[in-house]
């Protein structure tokens, strides 16, 4: 099992104040030397109002702060967490992608997803209702623009194009596609080389317009199902990442309570077919954030 945090995006309203000095550099450094795999970073360019005020987030470009995070980290893995795809063309995805792999010596793990939020379509001009089309498009036209091949396609055809500097990972970052749907299930089984089921209840799945999935037993039969597929294909498995039911305890700041519950059931996490558990702290500071990351790596350490 190996551990991924994400960047406490819910919980930072105002950056500047959140970070109290301290810059993403230590974030990153503080994570890797907690012990830590992988530190994520989520992305919202241009949210609605009315999304932020019924409990959404701000984000950093990931790109931007993944960059900063590689220079001062040397082993950690950096992963967006996630990337929608529709809100930029493939090859400037793959693009930044590869220039990140690039600087951080091959250490970059590409999340994507369809996305839910038709406001943030809507703003940036981009079609909402074939997101799904333009993910399925833009997985062969990226790994072939990182390969340096032609590339045939109905949406994004490319002939005569060179993408230099390839990525460090040989045939470029991996991929894993984020949610909870048939179509997210089918994408990462021919797609991808991951799959992040989303752990959430009924009100949430309202939300972000996909099936719920709130039980230990539905995860592994989710997960039993796209292990199948794959061995079916001839594929190798893929990575399940999975953010934990305990997670609930953590926006509560009860950290402890966290450790201790994840560390009851870590055993039936890696039953269900989990290879990364992704944690996000709901730290109000970044002297917060530090306490509550030394904790967690530390009750990490004591399940490794």
């Amino acid at each position: 099992m190996r551990f991924t945090l994400v960047f406490p995006m819910r919980a930072v309203k105002h950056h500047q104040r959140w970070m109290d000095g301290a810059d993403l550099g230590q974030v990153a450094r503080t994570v890797e030397q907690a012990g830590f795999d992988g530190i994520a970073v989520s992305e919202h360019p241009f949210p609605a109002d009315d999304w932020l005020a019924a409990g959404g987030h701000h984000a950093l470009d990931p790109f931007v702060a993944l960059a900063v995070m590689a220079g001062a980290t040397q082993r950690i893995r950096l992963v967006t967490h996630v990337l929608v795809a529709g809100y930029r063309h493939p090859y400037l995805t793959a693009k930044a992608l590869a220039s990140l792999d690039v600087v951080s010596g091959g250490r970059v793990t590409a999340g994507m997803a369809v996305g839910y939020l038709q406001s943030e379509f809507d703003v940036l001009g981009v079609d909402f209702t074939t997101r799904g089309r333009h993910l399925d498009a833009a997985i062969p036209a990226m790994r072939a623009a990182w390969a340096g091949t032609d590339h045939d396609s109905d949406l994004f055809p490319a002939h005569g194009h060179t993408m230099l500097p390839a990525p460090v990972q040989p045939g470029g970052p991996p991929i894993w596609l984020g949610g909870n749907s048939r179509a997210a299930q089918r994408r990462a089984v021919h797609l991808a080389d991951g799959w992040s089921p989303i752990s959430q209840g009924a009100e949430l799945a309202r939300i972000t317009g996909t099936p719920a999935l709130d039980s230990l037993d539905d995860l592994a039969r989710a997960v039993a199902g796209v292990q199948s597929e794959r061995a079916a294909l001839g594929s190798p498995p893929l990575e399940i990442s999975f953010s934990p039911f305990e997670k609930s305890l953590l926006k509560e700041g009860r950290t402890e309570e966290f450790a201790a519950g994840l560390g009851a059931r870590l055993p039936a996490y890696e039953d269900a077919g989990v290879t990364w558990l992704t944690i996000e702290p709901a730290s109000r500071s970044y002297g917060a954030f530090a306490a509550d990351v030394e904790r967690l790596g530390e009750a990490i350490a004591s399940l490794r």
